[in-house]
C-alpha cells in the first residue's frame, strides 16, 4: 500500500535535506554511539533504523514491549544485516530500578534519544492513567536527562508534539511542561526535540486501525471534520535522526508542511484507503447499521463506514507546529523549520508543578479535576475543555 497517495503526497518530505547533509550524516553516526529509549514504538522503530543503516559504533536499544522489541530486531535482520558496531536491546521500563542498574552499569553513550512516551489523547479520561502519562511524559524524561548529564553524554534527543503548541488537550500539555523540564537542563546538556505531526500507520493511531478494522471485518469509523498533518513513520525517524545530530540546544524541529497539499481529514484518508484495497465506502446512519451491515457489503465490494463530527474532549480542529511567539529558522533546512529558544527557565513553576505531584503520590489520592487546574497553572491559556465524551465509549 502506498503510505504516500493516501496522506495526498507524491514524494518523500525531507528526501533534498537527507541528500544534502549525507555525508555528514553518515561520517557523525558511524563514529558515535547511541542509547534509543523507547525504541520500539513506530517512531522509535523507524529512528533505531536510520541509526542503524549509517553503521554506528554503538546502538542500545530500550523498550517496555518486549514483543515490539523482538519485531524491531527481526525487522532490521532481514532488512539491513547486521553491523561492526554494538547492537543490543534491552526490554526495560526507564521508570524502573533495573533501568537505573543497567544505566550505571554502562551510560557510556554520545547520544540520548528518548521516544517513549504516552501519546493518546483517550489517555487523559482518567486520572490514574493521566498521572502515569505526566510520569512517562516529563518525570521519566527528567529522570533520563539528569542520568544523561551525570555521564557526560554529548547530546539528549526527546520528541515532543504539534499538539504542544498552544494545547487543548492534557497529553498536548504534559509535552509542553516535558518542554519546559527541558528548558532546566538545558543549561547543563545539549538538547533538541521535534514536534510531529501525525505518523500515518503508526501503533495504535486511527489509521493504523483501519488495517485491524478489515482484518477483522469490522466497520470503518473516522472523523470528517479533524484535517490533520501526516507523515510516513520512515520520515518520523528521518526526522528526529535530523534534529538530534544537527539540532543546537534547544532547538524544536518540525516538518514544513503546505496546508493546501497536506492537510487532510481522517474520513479522507479512509476513502482512500477503502478505494486502495477495492472497497467503496457506504455511509451508515449509526453504529447499529454499520455493524449490522458487515455481514452483507464486502460481498458487494462496499464497506461500512460512520464518518461523523468529532465531539469527545481534547480533539484540536487543526493543527500547529508553533505559536506566534517562538523564533523560526526556516531557511537552514529545505523541509525543516527550525524553533530557536533562548534559554528562559520558570522555576517556581516547576518546583510547584513537582512539589504538588509528589504530594498526591504520597497521598494516594488525586483528582483529574485537580491534574486539569496543575495544569492551567503552568500553561497560561491552556485551551482544555470537558465535553464529557471521550474516545472509549465510541465505536
Amino acid at each position: 500500500m502506498n503510505i504516500l497517495k493516501l496522506i495526498g503526497r507524491d514524494k518523500k518530505l525531507f528526501e533534498n535535506d537527507l541528500l544534502a547533509f549525507q555525508t555528514e550524516l553518515i561520517t557523525i553516526v558511524s563514529a558515535s554511539k547511541f542509547l534509543v529509549i523507547g525504541g520500539a514504538g513506530s517512531i522509535g522503530q523507524a529512528t533505531v533504523k536510520e541509526i542503524f543503516k549509517r553503521n554506528p559504533k554503538k546502538l542500545h536499544v530500550v523498550d517496555i514491549s518486549e514483543n515490539n522489541m523482538v519485531e524491531l530486531v527481526r525487522d532490521i535482520r532481514s532488512s539491513y544485516g547486521y553491523i561492526s558496531g554494538d547492537f543490543q536491546t534491552f526490554a526495560l521500563d526507564i521508570g524502573s530500578i533495573e533501568y537505573d542498574t543497567f544505566w550505571e552499569a554502562d551510560g557510556d553513550y554520545d547520544y540520548v534519544l528518548n521516544l517513549s512516551a504516552l501519546k493518546h489523547v483517550r489517555s487523559e479520561k482518567d486520572p490514574y492513567t493521566l498521572m502515569r502519562m505526566i510520569d512517562v511524559n516529563i518525570f521519566n524524561t527528567d529522570k533520563t536527562l539528569q542520568q544523561a548529564i551525570t555521564k557526560g553524554v554529548k547530546k539528549y534527543f526527546c520528541v515532543s508534539t504539534d499538539k504542544a503548541a498552544n494545547p487543548v488537550n492534557m497529553m498536548g500539555a504534559s509535552k509542553r511542561i516535558m518542554e519546559m523540564f527541558l528548558m532546566r537542563r538545558s543549561k547543563d546538556i545539549k538538547i533538541s526535540t521535534a514536534r510531529f505531526a501525525n505518523v500515518a500507520f503508526s501503533d495504535g493511531s486511527l489509521l493504523h486501525g483501519f488495517n485491524k478494522r478489515i482484518e477483522k471485518k469490522q466497520p470503518i469509523v473516522a472523523p470528517n471534520d479533524i484535517k490533520r498533518y501526516f507523515v510516513t513513520p520512515s520520515e518520523s525517524g528521518e526526522l528526529c535522526l535530523m534534529s538530534c545530530i544537527f539540532g543546537e540546544n534547544r532547538d524544536v524541529f518540525f516538518p514544513k508542511l503546505s496546508e493546501d497539499l497536506h492537510l487532510i481529514t481522517f474520513a479522507e484518508i479512509a476513502t482512500r484507503y477503502l478505494n486502495t484495497i477495492g472497497y467503496t465506502p457506504y455511509l451508515c446512519r449509526d453504529e447499529n447499521e454499520a455493524r449490522y451491515l458487515i455481514d452483507t457489503l464486502p460481498q458487494q465490494d462496499k464497506w461500512p463506514c460512520l464518518f461523523a463530527a468529532s465531539d469527545t474532549t481534547g480533539e484540536k480542529d487543526f493543527e500547529e507546529f508553533f505559536t506566534e511567539n517562538e523564533l523560526l529558522d526556516m531557511e537552514r533546512f529545505e523541509n525543516l523549520g527550525v524553533i530557536k529558544n533562548e534559554l528562559n527557565i520558570e522555576e517556581e513553576k516547576l518546583q510547584h508543578f513537582e512539589f504538588i505531584i509528589s504530594e498526591m503520590k504520597q497521598n494516594r489520592k488525586w483528582t483529574k479535576n485537580e491534574i486539569v487546574n496543575l495544569f492551567f497553572y503552568m500553561i497560561p491559556g491552556f485551551g482544555h475543555k470537558e465535553t464529557g465524551k471521550y474516545l472509549d465509549a465510541k465505536m
